[in-house]
């Protein structure tokens, strides 16, 4: 009669199987905080606004040439600081996707990134 159920392998093949997924577990927690302590810097209007953001996806400094501030061009600035915050959101996810994507073999997985 032959066996139903089971894991092929047996046992032995399942331990290191779970073994296998603690290790990338760990890694990609220690990879998830290290992304999180990175900073990423991006300008706009050729360098008159830069913009920082943490991997936590917080801001974390604006920088504002003086020539750039224009009590009559308001608008222009606000512009100015969202394109460079919006820069530096993307490349902070394009790295943390880069990061993510050695563990989920470019699947995406849901990690929040």
């Amino acid at each position: 009669m032959a066996k139903r159920g089971g894991f092929p392998g047996g046992m032995g093949n399942m331990n290191n199987l779970m073994k296998q997924a603690q290790k990338m577990q760990k890694q990609m927690a220690e990879t998830t905080k290290a992304l999180e302590e990175k900073n990423y810097e991006a300008s706009a209007g050729g360098g008159v606004v830069s913009v920082t953001v943490s991997g936590k996806k917080e801001v974390v400094a604006v920088k504002i040439a003086e020539e750039v501030v224009d009590p009559d061009d308001i608008e222009m600035l606000e512009d100015l600081i969202m394109a460079a915050t919006n820069e530096a959101l993307r490349e902070m996810e394009t790295d943390a996707q880069n990061q993510m994507s050695k563990f989920t073999g470019g699947l995406g997985g849901g990690f929040g990134f």
